[in-house]
């Protein structure tokens, strides 16, 4: 791995400055190299299980499964994690490489904008499963008379256009440069071949991180959790829930994507005001922040699927487990069968806190 000293603070999503600061810096080469290895072994374990997991998720809906809307909402939220799994070998090179990119200009605008989708698309598919899953509780007579696969279909297309035109900006400012011996990818808000502390390009910066927070963070995590606190609340007072593990998912979900994405968004604020931080700050956090939010993608298909079945119970193949979480019908197993008066008050197997 080469040295990490001549690339820009921010070297994977929003590099836009390369600061005198941080090239002049002087910080201890070892540690870099230990920051860059971690983010290297991160993202190769992402790789290789997202790849896995996902891939099965996958193929398992495609063949064996037929589509109801929450084999939608799970086929549509694996894709857009396998997406950025197939690209991710391209960072891990990035990084292995002390930051140099080989691949070219418009690999470096396309790449990090299939990134940039797959937050997006991932943050907006649990957000609509997340909805979708506290409407079949709030008013599930109204939810089995107006879900169908057609609307699902709908839905999750509109999250890719969505998450498409969020994540455009990287066709505009994805740049190479030359820095020192080292040719990175980075941003380069300026839209200027010098876009060293440029006024224009500082404040496009801080519109485009604020609004990725916001828009990926700040509104999914409030929309989750209010989803979520309205499920609790109304199996509690309806006194459905037979034990305590649809809770222990729903803390694990909300723990999972806030303990992500967190960091992440928090060092790339800290970056739109650098000139006040320490850059080893920048430049050590940030490899393992995004290394961090990067690892969702692998998480999924066992929040989502896995996490919902207790394997000491089920002594079967991993394909039979998964099959069955995908299509396991938690209502009935959370709502005592007393509760139906109709047989076809429940005519879809849905997984409410997958």
């Amino acid at each position: 791995m080469g040295t990490t000293e001549d690339y820009p603070i921010d070297y994977y999503y929003d590099s836009n400055f390369t600061t005198r600061e941080t090239i002049q810096e002087n910080s201890t080469p070892t540690v870099q190299l230990v920051v860059q290895f971690l983010a290297v072994i991160i993202y190769s374990v992402t790789c290789l299980l997202g790849l896995l997991g996902n891939g099965l998720v996958i193929a398992m809906i495609t063949f064996e499964m037929k589509k109801s809307v929450s084999i939608i909402w799970f086929l549509n939220l694996a894709a857009a994690d396998f997406l950025f799994n197939v690209f991710l070998p391209l960072n891990i090179a990035y990084t292995a490489l002390g930051y140099h990119w080989l691949f070219g200009r418009g690999m470096c605008k396309v790449n990090s904008m299939l990134l940039n989708l797959n937050m997006y698309t991932s943050v907006f598919l649990l957000t609509t499963i997340s909805f979708d899953r506290c409407m079949l509780v709030v008013f599930p007579v109204w939810s089995q008379n107006h879900r169908n696969a057609k609307t699902a279909w709908l839905a999750c297309l509109a999250v890719w256009a969505l998450g498409f035109v969020m994540s455009s900006p990287s066709l505009v400012f994805r740049d190479t440069g030359l820095v020192r011996d080292h040719l990175i990818c980075f941003n380069n808000f300026s839209m200027s071949s010098s876009p060293l502390d440029h006024p224009l390009g500082e404040q496009i910066h801080t519109a485009v991180t604020l609004t990725r927070f916001v828009v990926s963070f700040v509104l999914p995590l409030i929309v989750i959790t209010a989803c979520y606190a309205v499920i609790i609340v109304r199996l509690k007072r309806n006194r459905l829930a037979k034990s305590k593990k649809p809770m222990k998912i729903i803390v694990a979900i909300i723990l999972t994507f806030f303990l992500c994405w967190c960091p992440y968004h928090a060092l790339h604020l800290l970056e739109t005001q650098h000139r006040y931080i320490p850059a080893s700050v920048l430049k050590l956090g940030l490899p393992i922040v995004t290394a961090v939010a990067a690892s969702n993608s692998c998480m999924n298909p066992v929040l989502y699927v896995f996490l919902g079945q207790d394997f000491q119970k089920f002594k079967v193949t991993v394909l039979s487990r998964l099959a069955s979480a995908l299509s396991e019908d938690t209502v009935h197993s959370m709502i005592p069968r007393r509760s139906f008066t109709k047989p076809s008050s429940m005519t879809e197997k849905e997984t409410i806190l997958s």
